[in-house]
């Protein structure tokens, strides 16, 4: 394991107040105040996905950083006030932001159509780090040498007596080879936001969601074992460990509960507050905090089928799986009753987990949606028309 040797100096300017600091608390003056680190880090050929640096601040966290990844780390930028978040990452295509939100466990479209300054300290903290990871998807422009012999094309003569050409190539992003090093990682968070944040994003990487290497920088410990890193450097003793952490176990509890919780959620879900005062509610807690919320409702002209007509997660807990195991628990509950059950829908995230679970099975695609002559027989009824939507049914036990 190679180590790195970092030594940082600045200078003392002289002024009375720095003699009086000094004399009050015996600090020794001298022309520079000068700091040696000394570390061991994994280098970029070793295998690792996720690298935690931690250590109280002023322990030397990101001068190290700033030494072996610089060319990784992410610095912070400006969001505009008059564009929404979405529009805020160039020329990325919607579907690749939408996976960077997803990814951090951003999962709220109502607020990707928000400026950055309108969001909360935890759906900031997800819009930097999803800029952060946004590299990944950039293209990586590559310098080569070719030695050129016999060619009439124009050449560059070089000392060696060889013909040599530059050729630049574009490739469309750097694989696992791109690293993102963020400071300050959950430094401004609640710390459950901070957690569960970790978490989502561990997930994205690992399941090659998000193709790269990230070192987290904090002063936090208690992200440690949602971000399960390879490796952990603490600079509180200069130790570095190779592990990977369990997270901790996650214990959901889901209630049958009555139409009136759904106050706490309904803002946050994309299509509309409004439910049906029929709906068959569930509310599922975490450690005794509500975190999400499920519904279904009846399947107009069918007997014994239901669908489910809100799924709403709260934004801080999005982005480790609790909406779909609480419909899936919600599903199976429906299961044993003798009924059918359903969930359509236009998100990704959903779609995805529905294609690569075994518990649903795709049972339509509807690229226009549904179609409003049908639905506008029903009043209140708000179909998917205009919106590409996927139908599966749960068939698990």
């Amino acid at each position: 394991m190679p180590t790195v040797d970092v030594v940082v100096e600045c200078p003392i300017h002289d002024s009375f107040r720095v003699q009086q600091v000094a004399g009050m608390f015996d600090v020794p003056l001298t022309e520079k105040s000068r700091e040696r680190f000394q570390v061991e880090l994994p280098t970029r050929e070793d295998e690792w996905q996720i690298g935690l640096i931690v250590g109280p601040s002023g322990s030397g966290k990101s001068t190290i950083a700033r030494h072996v990844f610089k060319d990784g780390l992410y610095c912070g930028s400006d969001w505009p006030h008059d564009r929404a978040v979405v529009d805020a990452f160039g020329v990325h295509s919607v579907r690749q932001i939408i996976d960077l939100f997803t990814a951090v466990g951003f999962d709220s479209p109502p607020s990707w159509i928000k400026p950055y300054h309108v969001l909360s300290n935890g759906e900031r903290f997800r819009c930097d780090l999803a800029r952060a990871l946004s590299v990944v998807f950039e293209p990586e422009e590559r310098t080569t040498k070719v030695t050129l012999r016999g060619s009439t094309t124009r050449r560059e003569h070089t000392k060696g007596g060889r013909d040599e050409r530059v050729v630049r190539r574009v490739v469309a992003n750097g694989g696992r080879s791109r690293l993102v090093v963020f400071d300050e990682f959950t430094s401004v968070v609640d710390r459950n936001v901070a957690q569960v944040g970790s978490a989502a994003l561990a997930r994205a990487i690992r399941r090659g969601n998000i193709p790269c290497r990230f070192v987290a920088i904090t002063c936090h410990y208690d992200v440690a074992a949602w971000l399960a890193p390879d490796w952990i450097l603490d600079m509180a003793t200069t130790r570095l460990e190779r592990r990977c952490l369990r997270r901790p176990p996650l214990i959901l509890q889901i209630y049958r509960c009555r139409v009136e919780a759904w106050q706490l959620f309904k803002r946050h879900h994309y299509l509309s507050g409004s439910l049906a005062p029929s709906a068959r509610c569930y509310l599922t807690t975490w450690d005794d905090v509500p975190v999400s919320f499920p519904a279904t409702l009846p399947v107009m002209g069918r007997k014994n089928h239901r669908r489910f007509s809100r799924i709403v997660t709260l934004s801080d807990y999005q982005g480790i799986g609790i909406g779909m195991r609480s419909v899936e628990a919600v599903a199976a509950l429906h299961r044993r009753e003798g009924l059918r059950i359903n969930v359509t829908s236009s998100h990704p995230r959903l779609i995805r987990h529905g294609q690569n679970s075994r518990n649903w099975k795709a049972i339509s695609v509807k690229r226009l949606g549904s179609s409003r002559s049908k639905s506008g027989k029903f009043a209140g009824y708000r179909s998917s028309a205009g919106r590409s939507v996927v139908s599966f049914e749960y068939i698990g036990a």
